[in-house]
């Protein structure tokens, strides 16, 4: 059974970082767009951050642009979020997600995502 398991999230208080990471596993991660999602609180799940299966494009909401930057190490199975300048407006649940089979266009809509962690909580203070 595929796992993505999401840790890093907590509180932090506006304009600080946080570095959320998810590692997957019985997965073919190096094969895998990755994405990151949020849901804040009586909203819908969006977009964040995707990457693509050999890391060779990105692409981010503008709400994030220029603040949060996605990566992954193929040899780990994991895939990071860095957050900096973090605004409360980012406060929401955060969502791993991996979408298979390889593609030439980076996946951005969650429907196209095939596999999703149980997420991780960011909270930032004002």
């Amino acid at each position: 059974q595929v796992q993505l398991v999401e840790s890093g999230g907590g509180l932090v208080q506006a304009g600080g970082s946080l570095r959320l990471a998810c590692v997957a596993s019985r997965f073919a991660f190096t094969s895998a767009d990755m994405g990151w999602f949020r849901q804040a609180p009586g909203q819908e799940r969006e977009f964040v951050a995707a990457i693509m299966w050999n890391g060779g494009t990105t692409y981010y909401a503008e709400s994030v642009k220029g603040r949060f930057t996605i990566s992954r190490d193929n040899a780990k199975n994991t895939v990071s979020l860095q957050m900096d300048g973090l605004k409360s407006e980012d406060t929401a649940d955060y969502y791993c997600a991996g979408g298979l089979p390889p593609r030439t266009v980076l996946r951005r809509n969650s429907k196209e995502y095939n596999y999703w962690g149980q997420g991780t909580q960011v909270t930032v203070s004002s």
